[in-house]
């Protein structure tokens, strides 16, 4: 089944689980016992707890092993769901799309990482994804749609090389940042600017539940601002349990990082705002024009007086651990040896160490958590570690943790563009 079919037949489903109006069952993280604790000056509210089943299995673990978003989507076939099982997750998404339109918030999967959803036109609704997270009010968020037709309305333009970009790559994990329609979206979506990020997901959990809540949903990142991406539904748990109206459980994610961001020009040009699941190269060859990095990607950011950013991710610190973290770089003997130094003297001063490494050398560290990125020849598979690791050093109680770097080509890129942000643009030079 192609991936059109795939997406004509979710929102179909989408909107036929809307009209079953039957309530799921679920779990519900008590009010006064957030799983995260309280939200400080902010509301405390149970948050509901869907399990949702992707049929969407096979074209998920195809996207996980390549790393390489929409052009894998709907190559398998659907995986197979008992029939109580499929009417269970139908009123699971029922209610979880009721609880959207009702102007709620919903975290939900998708491809890259849960992300969390509220009606982009409500503003209210957008307010309280900025509550729940803590996110700073001038970083735009994502629009998540269900079906082309959602985009009328919605942009006032979608130029040629635009259109070639999403018939390559939608639904998957690539962004566009397009002209917005005046007051299609509350004006907290784009954050003052003329534009607004939308994208398709490659998931038909989100999908189906999109298309079921009738609306355009805006959704960053399912954390708390600043915390590592969520890649398992418990995840979210950990960080908004008591802050967000409901959490579907659609299982681990695949692509592991946020969505490409681009810009395309007219003239066939790209420009990079957020490196992700779809590389600079692969956007080349379906431009057959230039694709350039913007130049912000290379700063560190984050001061008061810097610049509204053009999109998520740009700007703050993020998907930082709790512990300090610092990046190795340069040739592999030389990170090797200076990592190893690094955490013999990290460990003499009390620190508990840490230490994010690929398999080629993970053995030779001696740190009290050591975690393995995979091999540095497939760095799709780092890309699907990293948000975990990241969490896991947190588990552990690390303070001090030490990462090796990768070459920024392909989907190294996205790897290391997360890897600084995380580590707050701080990066150790072991030399040539």
């Amino acid at each position: 089944m192609d991936r059109q079919k795939h997406v004509d037949r979710a929102s179909r489903e989408g909107k036929a689980d809307s009209a079953a109006g039957r309530t799921a069952e679920h779990r519900t993280v008590p009010a006064d016992k957030p799983q995260s604790g309280t939200a400080g000056a902010g509301e405390v509210r149970p948050t509901r707890w869907w399990k949702v089943a992707s049929t969407w299995a096979a074209a998920d673990q195809q996207i996980k092993a390549a790393g390489i978003g929409a052009q894998t989507v709907g190559a398998g076939q659907p995986a197979s769901v008992p029939a109580a099982q499929a009417a269970q997750d139908a009123e699971a998404l029922a209610e979880a799309a009721a609880v959207l339109a009702a102007g709620g918030t919903v975290a939900f999967p998708t491809e890259t990482v849960y992300g969390l959803g509220a009606d982009a036109r409500n503003t209210k609704a957008v307010e309280a994804i900025f509550a729940a997270k803590g996110r700073p009010s001038d970083n735009p968020l994502i629009v998540h749609i269900a079906s082309m037709s959602q985009l009328e309305g919605l942009v006032t333009e979608v130029n040629e090389t635009a259109r070639k970009l999403m018939e390559a790559f939608w639904p998957g994990p690539l962004t566009l940042v397009l002209p917005a329609a005046p007051g299609a979206v509350s004006p907290r979506v784009t954050a003052g600017l003329d534009t607004v990020g939308v994208r398709m997901p490659a998931h038909d959990v989100a999908l189906r539940l999109i298309a079921a809540a009738g609306c355009p949903v805006a959704g960053p990142s399912a954390n708390r601002s600043g915390r590592p991406s969520p890649t398992l539904a418990s995840h979210v748990g950990e960080d908004l349990s008591g802050r967000i109206d409901g959490i579907v459980d659609g299982g681990p994610t695949g692509v592991g990082l946020e969505s490409t961001v681009v810009e395309a020009g007219r003239d066939g040009t790209v420009t990079v705002l957020r490196p992700g699941g779809i590389t600079a190269e692969q956007i080349a060859r379906v431009t057959g024009a230039g694709v350039k990095l913007d130049a912000a990607l290379r700063e560190a950011g984050g001061g008061a007086d810097s610049p509204a950013p053009r999109a998520p991710g740009m700007k703050y610190t993020h998907y930082a651990p709790q512990g300090v973290m610092r990046i190795v770089s340069g040739a592999a003997d030389r990170v090797a040896a200076r990592i190893q130094a690094e955490l013999a003297a990290a460990s003499a001063r009390g620190e508990k160490t840490g230490v994010l490494a690929f398999d080629e050398r993970l053995p030779s560290y001696r740190a009290d958590c050591s975690l393995s990125l995979g091999s540095e020849t497939e760095l799709a598979a780092a890309a699907h570690r990293l948000y975990a690791a990241l969490r896991r050093f947190d588990e552990c109680g690390v303070t001090y943790i030490l990462a090796e770097s990768c070459p920024e080509e392909g989907l190294g890129a996205a790897v290391m563009n997360r890897l600084l942000k995380a580590a707050g643009h701080r990066v150790i030079d072991a030399g040539e």
